[in-house]
């Protein structure tokens, strides 16, 4: 028989949906969520290493970004669960003419969406990452208020409050079929049978392309594959996020941190991307980023690496998500292609997309989620992936 108790079903229960269900129930809407896995941040979420910065390029999703962190930094003092939260800051070093004039100028657009970030010279940028190497180092781009969280901490934290406000979650449910009728999407059909709800959330990471493909909407999102590593404890002698965006033979970007179990957590971008779903660590990873990270700080060497994973980037073409009400489907949600950025982006996106699923959006709402429309023709890029 269907069930036709809900205002709003969720597809996925990961770092964009199970913070969305939070917030929709707090407006009281009716919530379902669908996850094909055994629990709450299962998925890409757990593969996260944590960080959250609003240091972007783009207005919507500083602003997005600024919202989260918001959220993160006083859930302990707010909701009493200790997430891991840690305000350390993201640091990019500099080494070359042209990364610092790049980001001197994204300086601008940085400040005019109110994030709090300024250059720093090369004396204070080796006292904020003391033994990062002073050759050629220009200076870097310091934000202090972005931070880091673990991933599972803070999703399970999300679930609970849904949950207390009354969101229903079924795990080990996975969607077979969406509910179209005259070219409306009206819930979805599972296993356990079909679930109607007035709108229905494709927030399902990197299955977010095949779901959608069932209510007929293409969306650009193909999954890329990133490997990340956590090292032993050490005692902590640095705070920042540091974020070297040079290219290197293999790869793009890299960055780590200390954590607030005092591991350092990596993760690197490879160049050329690699395109599917193979979640198999590789044996190029570990040599390649150990190389960058060791060239940077020499003092890294002798840690022990505990181990590393890979997970999966759902990828747009220009590097934004794609967020809000889509116009060639009624009763359907978007929040997908977060290209690798879900954990930092999940609660300000997720609170801005429940107001205007709620029909209470105000501008910042509007303004947050007007960059992430489908209805874009995707040829911007975002400096800062």
């Amino acid at each position: 028989m269907p069930n036709d108790k809900y205002d709003a079903i969720v597809i996925g229960a990961g770092s964009v949906g199970t913070p969305l269900a939070m917030f929709l129930a707090e407006k009281k809407l009716r919530v379902l969520v669908i996850e094909a896995l055994p629990s709450a941040g299962q998925g890409q979420n757990k593969c996260a290493i944590g960080g959250i910065r609003a240091t972007h390029s783009d207005g919507a999703k500083i602003k997005a970004c600024l919202r989260s962190l918001r959220i993160f930094s006083t859930w302990r003092e707010t909701h009493g669960d200790d997430i891991g939260w840690i305000k350390g800051g993201y640091l990019f070093p500099v080494y070359t003419e042209n990364d610092e004039r790049m980001l001197r100028e994204m300086l601008k657009v940085q400040k005019k969406f109110g994030l709090n970030i300024d250059w720093i010279s090369p004396e204070e940028t080796a006292e904020r990452v003391p033994g990062i190497a002073r050759k050629d180092l220009r200076g870097a781009t310091f934000s202090p208020e972005d931070g880091s969280a673990s991933p599972l901490l803070a999703v399970n934290a999300f679930y609970r409050r849904a949950v207390n406000l009354g969101a229903e979650f079924r795990f080990n449910e996975e969607v077979r079929g969406l509910i179209t009728e005259a070219g409306a999407v009206k819930g979805v059909v599972t296993r356990g049978g079909e679930f109607r709800a007035g709108i229905t959330v494709n927030a399902a990471g990197a299955g977010a392309a095949g779901v959608s493909a069932l209510a007929g909407v293409r969306v650009p999102v193909d999954p890329d594959c990133h490997e990340a590593g956590v090292t032993e404890p050490v005692r902590k002698f640095f705070e920042p996020m540091v974020v070297d965006i040079r290219p290197g033979d293999r790869s793009k970007n890299y960055y780590f941190y200390q954590n607030s179990e005092e591991q350092i957590v990596f993760c690197l971008t490879p160049n050329p991307p690699i395109w599917g779903a193979d979640r198999r660590a590789t044996s190029e990873f570990l040599p390649e980023v150990s190389r960058r990270m060791i060239s940077l700080m020499p003092a890294l060497a002798n840690i022990k690496v505990r181990r590393t994973w890979r997970g999966l980037y759902p990828m747009t073409p220009d590097g934004f998500p794609i967020a809000g009400l889509p116009k060639a489907a009624k009763g359907y949600a978007l929040a997908v292609g977060m290209c690798g950025q879900g954990f930092m982006l999940g609660p300000g996106l997720g609170s801005a997309l429940a107001s205007v699923i709620a029909g209470d959006a105000g501008p910042e709402d509007l303004e947050i989620l007007s960059g992430f429309r489908l209805e874009r023709n995707f040829s911007g890029q975002e400096k800062l992936k």
